[in-house]
């Protein structure tokens, strides 16, 4: 959506069609939210804006057939590494030789991605915050072999779809996930011990340090299983680190499948 609306010729890979349809139906909406606020006044403008944006995307469900005229390829599957090489293998075979790819994964190795294809100097890590429309930031991901023009093109695609690029060497988490997961584990463990109230903890962030939620409801919203999936990594590159133990409430929690928001129940209950 967000490069669809900046002019960007975009097409949208899913595995079936009707995911494709319901996601398309999704930036419709999602546009229309937009224009509503930016073209309060001009609602023609706004119109042709949604149509104009509409227009340069198109959809697939086989991007191997379409990675051969493309520039950018941004990989925003599931956070499983023998997955997304499985995918970046087969689409180095069919991209062009300029084509970068690029990574929007926010916890696993962009290097060990790199590596699963043939164009290491030509791929980088973008990583998007949810929800991508409103969020002005993008993590721009520069490995040991990322090349010096891939690394510009990044930060200047993310200034072009309107964001603001921050750059990270490929550490685990980048910067605001290694920042931001060891905090809501560290609430969780301040929670274990008693010492307060998930409640309080989280109305003690928000007035206390002007967070706009708090940690549990970070949590729930990110989801419970992804929290997990992610300290767990990291738990495994770094098993002495004690910002990266696992929690055995967290585990608990994602083993009754209480995932948050999205299965009406985590730290908190959801109607």
């Amino acid at each position: 959506q967000v490069a669809a609306a900046s002019g960007h010729t975009v097409v949208l890979v899913d595995q079936s069609e009707e995911i494709l349809k319901k996601s398309t139906k999704g930036i419709e909406e999602s546009l229309k939210r937009v224009t509503k606020k930016k073209f309060a006044d001009k609602p023609e403008a706004g119109a042709q804006f949604i149509e104009k944006t509409l227009k340069n995307l198109t959809t697939s469900t086989d991007a191997a057939s379409v990675v051969h005229s493309t520039d950018l390829v941004i990989e925003a599957i599931v956070e499983n590494l023998e997955v997304k090489n499985e995918l970046f293998k087969r689409l180095d075979k069919f991209a062009p030789e300029h084509t970068i790819f690029a990574s929007n994964t926010s916890s696993l190795p962009i290097t060990k991605m790199a590596n699963a294809t043939t164009r290491q100097d030509r791929f980088g890590g973008l990583h998007f915050f949810n929800p991508v429309p409103m969020m002005k930031l993008v993590e721009v991901i520069k490995t040991p072999m990322t090349s010096q023009k891939t690394f510009e093109s990044l930060m200047d695609f993310s200034k072009a779809v309107g964001k603001s690029p921050v750059s990270c060497k490929d550490t685990p988490g980048f910067v605001v996930n290694r920042l931001l997961v060891p905090y809501m584990m560290e609430a969780v463990r301040l929670f274990e011990r008693g010492d307060a109230s998930k409640e309080d903890i989280d109305v003690a962030m928000k007035l206390g340090a002007g967070y706009p939620m708090g940690p549990f409801e970070l949590l729930d919203y990110v989801g419970l299983d992804t929290s997990k999936y992610i300290i767990d990594g990291w738990h495994s590159l770094e098993p002495n680190n004690p910002l990266f133990a696992p929690s055995p409430l967290l585990n608990k929690l994602v083993e009754e499948k209480k995932l948050g928001k999205k299965t009406g129940e985590g730290f908190y209950k959801y109607k």
